[in-house]
């Protein structure tokens, strides 16, 4: 299991549907849909999560970082694509911790996997993003016992214990 995940944020927005019907909407609310996805993976996958978008083009654009819900978010500064943050990261990264890069760019997948970092398409990170989900809830449904009583839940000795300070009233 890799321990960070970098994403390159629009990649995921052009690629999975749900993004895909949000950005015809406005860029500004997929990228929410994307950050709001990836905090509960985050949690879920104990993996630690780095978003990073191109603002390469927005004229005297500074690089901007910030931290939302535990999430790692940088846009690119002026003159600087998200592609070269992503391989800067790596190359910072891979020494210390697994590292593994979220792309569809079969370039970008090439030149992260030569500075030892893992890929993953799109496609393979809604899938397990899903995955995710789907047991989360499985193993939820089995651990907890859903319509118990806090009564029922609780050991005999601490209901006992419970019980006998209720009674010193």
């Amino acid at each position: 299991m890799e321990d960070i995940l970098i994403v390159d944020g629009y990649n995921m927005i052009n690629s999975w549907p749900e993004l895909v019907t949000l950005r015809t909407e406005s860029y500004a609310h997929a990228r929410d849909k994307l950050l709001e996805i990836l905090q509960d993976y985050q949690g879920l996958a104990n993996v630690k999560v780095i978003i990073v978008y191109d603002a390469h083009l927005v004229k005297g654009g500074m690089q901007r970082q910030e931290k939302i819900g535990g999430v790692q978010v940088i846009f690119s500064g002026e003159g600087e694509t998200a592609d070269m943050i992503i391989e800067r990261l790596a190359d910072q990264l891979t020494s210390k911790f697994g590292v593994a890069v979220a792309t569809s760019d079969w370039a970008e997948q090439q030149l992260v996997i030569q500075r030892g970092a893992a890929r993953i398409s799109a496609r393979e990170l809604l899938e397990k993003i899903n995955n995710y989900r789907i047991n989360s809830r499985k193993y939820y449904r089995e651990n907890t016992k859903i319509g118990q009583t806090l009564d029922a839940r609780i050991e005999a000795k601490v209901r006992d214990t419970l019980e006998k300070w209720r009674r010193k009233r």
